[in-house]
């Protein structure tokens, strides 16, 4: 195997921190669900709407940032959106309705999704063929870890010291990230290798093989925001958990949805192929989201908190792939752009899942609205490339 220089894992390391932190923000809203709804009445739509909103907010500026990210370089993106989601965050705490917080989770999640593109094209360009089912495993680490985070403050700080205390915390910890990402981030060698003069080729045009894997991400987003949103309410509502006890299941869940993205990472440089391990995932969500419906129709508190836990794992396992597949098939040139589009086609799925599945769920209950989204996935199955592409 190749090796890697160890700046390479600075970056990554940096990388990580950045998307996480981004992350925390974006999913603070969800775990602020149980609060509104069980506490305040929120009804489960309205709730579900708000916590889209970042989501939202990321559809509309991913693209951009990813053009910026190749023209520009990895290191003024990220940190320079870090510091704009820092002060976002800020105006999140200080307004005193629920418009007011849209609105700025909307525009906080629009700056927030400076580093998704950007940290992605970090790790391409700093890890080589070999390595990167590796390093985009360790790398997508990132938001499962900023969404453990979000369940491991959020409820408690919110319950105890209120919602603009909690958005003030997360302010402070994106303000230290991105000044810990302007110091130490280094766009790398092949950003600075690829100038102008090269001729930049359009990798959509050459083979259908980026919108189709776009395609098999939207789809599969459906599963993983379906049980990211609505895993902890469902606990409670459905299977009689407390709120602490299911705060801290959700939490747990992210950590080894985390690890297991590295499993697959690993496994797809092993094999040869992202793909393949690809329509893996996909089948094994289908089955899960089954399993998760049966323990909601029967009420299976102890089974259902295992099923969460492995649906946790099962339904994120897609995005390194699919992330890596696509970085690697569309060329030096058009990584940022085409990883904006990546994540632009996830996030409206997942901008639409909050109240969508929340209206579906008030409609068919928890198991008929599990059982619905395992129709998803397995929509995905047949959609799956067949062979890799690889564009340098």
């Amino acid at each position: 195997m190749t090796r890697i220089p160890p700046r390479a894992w600075i970056m990554l390391a940096l990388g990580i921190a950045a998307q996480a932190a981004g992350t925390l923000l974006v999913s603070a809203p969800v775990f602020l669900i149980p609060l509104l709804h069980l506490d305040r009445g929120l009804p489960l739509a309205q709730a579900g709407l708000l916590s889209a909103a970042p989501t939202v907010g990321m559809v509309l500026t991913l693209i951009a940032w990813g053009h910026l990210a190749d023209r520009r370089g990895e290191r003024g993106v990220i940190a320079g959106g870090l510091l704009l989601t820092a002060l976002l965050a800020l105006a999140a705490a200080l307004t005193s309705d629920l418009i007011g917080l849209g609105v700025a989770l909307l525009a906080g999640g629009a700056a927030a999704a400076s580093t998704n593109a950007a940290s992605g094209r970090v790790v391409v360009g700093w890890f080589p063929r070999d390595r990167r089912g590796l390093a985009m495993g360790i790398r997508q680490m990132a938001q499962p870890l900023g969404v453990a985070a979000a369940a491991a403050l959020v409820p408690a700080l919110a319950g105890s010291a209120g919602i603009p205390a909690t958005f003030l915390v997360i302010a402070a910890a994106l303000a230290i990230i991105a000044a810990a990402c302007a110091a130490g981030i280094r766009n790398p060698p092949r950003a600075a290798a690829s100038g102008p003069e090269r001729p930049a080729v359009n990798p959509y045009r050459a083979s259908g093989f980026l919108a189709r894997i776009h395609a098999v991400s939207l789809l599969l987003v459906v599963p993983q925001f379906a049980v990211s949103t609505f895993g902890m309410v469902f606990l409670i509502s459905a299977l009689g958990w407390g709120q602490d006890a299911a705060a801290a299941l959700v939490a747990i869940s992210q950590f080894v949805g985390a690890l297991g993205r590295i499993v697959v990472g690993v496994l797809s440089d092993r094999v040869g192929s992202r793909v393949r391990v690809l329509r893996g995932v996909a089948v094994s969500a289908v089955v899960v989201m089954l399993a998760l419906a049966m323990s909601g129709a029967f009420a299976w508190a102890a089974v259902g908190g295992v099923i969460i836990v492995i649906a946790a794992v099962v339904t994120v396992a897609d995005n390194g792939l699919a992330y890596t597949s696509v970085a690697e098939a569309a060329g030096s040139s058009w990584v940022g752009k085409a990883l904006g589009v990546q994540n632009t086609g996830q996030f409206i799925a997942a901008s639409l899942v909050g109240p969508g599945i929340g209206a579906l769920i008030t409609a068919t209950g928890f198991a008929g609205a599990f059982a619905l989204v395992a129709l998803v996935p397995l929509i995905a199955v047949p959609l799956v490339p067949r062979r890799d592409v690889h564009r340098e």
